[in-house]
């Protein structure tokens, strides 16, 4: 169960309806790989609402809060303002695997691409995964693409199947929000690899929750670890207010309880659904929304950043693996401390 439902409120603004990053028509697969007692890991792929990415590039832009990270695609994202493939997860060792296959797979529906930037990201499974075994190869990434969907799974699956978050099991999450910007509803959603986070940082609708099961067992390797997060909107949005939103992600990290610690990647890459960007020499008209009206949807972008990563805590299972164990958030202790502090909706 994801927040809401738990009565667990985060922010103000109201969601979408499946309060996942769906809302924008964003398909998700996962493939995961589970064997023998090391191997815990997996892909998980985004594929943007159009039909031919490569030739119906979405504007888009990053931002990289702590470069302890090894993103393939955010050098041309970042000149030239778009992305032109689907994005997909997975970890650090395995970035470059999926890349060429995200690469064969813009062949096989472009014959005639000869250039083209492939966007994976990624955060390191190595506590719970033997990552020297690169276990994840190309017909992972195939997987993932065929079993890409609107409604799909969070927690311990994809890529986020070997991932910790607060010394707890982490992993995917997602969640999204609807705001009004000058009489016109917009969507806003994040998704997230949440592998990052000590015990005590731990931060629910502001109530200290980490403090309060800092003794709870599976304690180890608290201080390194990433997140990958994924904002996508329908605004019309330039790729200059697009890193503007990137960063306003971040914010949502912190109220978590995100530091961005030495050895932590914290990378953002945002995206708007709106409109294609143009790739032929005529002169082109395109829509944008004003600076003075974007306040919403940056605060959106927080709101569903925070969401997202307690999803994915909340979504999680316990998983053994690599000779660790990592354990599901105790969502009843959880509800208890929620409780305790006056922060639970439902009571």
């Amino acid at each position: 169960m994801k927040a809401p439902e738990l009565g667990i409120t985060i922010g103000v603004y109201e969601h979408g309806k499946r309060n996942s990053i769906a809302d924008l028509g964003v398909k998700v697969g996962h493939a995961t790989l589970i064997e023998d007692e090391d191997i815990r890991t997996g892909v998980t792929v985004l594929l943007p609402p159009v039909n031919n990415p490569y030739r119906e590039k979405l504007f888009a832009s990053t931002f990289v809060m702590n470069g302890f990270s090894k993103p393939i695609g955010f050098v041309q994202v970042d000149e030239l303002g778009y992305i032109e493939t689907p994005i997909a997860l997975t970890n650090t060792l395995s970035v470059y695997t999926v890349a060429k296959a995200m690469v064969m797979h813009m062949i096989e529906v472009n014959p005639d691409l000869k250039s083209v930037s492939p966007v994976v990201m990624e955060c390191n499974d190595s506590y719970l995964n033997n990552i020297q075994k690169m276990a994840v190869k190309e017909e992972h990434y195939f997987e993932a693409v065929r079993k890409a969907k609107l409604d799909f799974k969070e927690g311990s699956v994809g890529a986020g199947t070997g991932m910790s978050a607060f010394e707890f099991k982490g992993g995917i999450g997602s969640s999204s929000r609807v705001v009004d910007v000058g009489g016109e509803k917009y969507k806003v959603a994040s998704l997230v690899l949440a592998n990052f986070g000590k015990r005590e940082d731990l931060t629910i609708a502001g109530v200290p929750v980490g403090m309060e099961l800092k003794g709870y067992p599976g304690r180890g390797l608290s201080s390194r670890g990433s997140i990958s997060i994924v904002v996508a909107t329908d605004a019309p949005l330039t790729a200059r207010q697009l890193k503007r939103l990137a960063k306003r992600a971040i914010l949502g990290l912190a109220r978590t309880g995100g530091y961005a610690y030495h050895g932590s990647g914290d990378v953002v890459l945002a995206f708007s659904t709106a409109q294609r960007v143009p790739v032929d020499k005529e002169p082109h008209l395109m829509s944008f929304l004003p600076d003075n009206s974007l306040s919403r949807l940056f605060k959106a972008t927080a709101e569903a950043t925070e969401e997202a990563i307690i999803n994915a805590l909340l979504q999680a299972r316990t998983v053994e693996g690599n000779g660790h164990v990592r354990y599901k958030l105790p969502v009843e202790r959880v509800l208890e401390v929620m409780k305790k502090y006056r922060r639970l909706e439902r009571d």
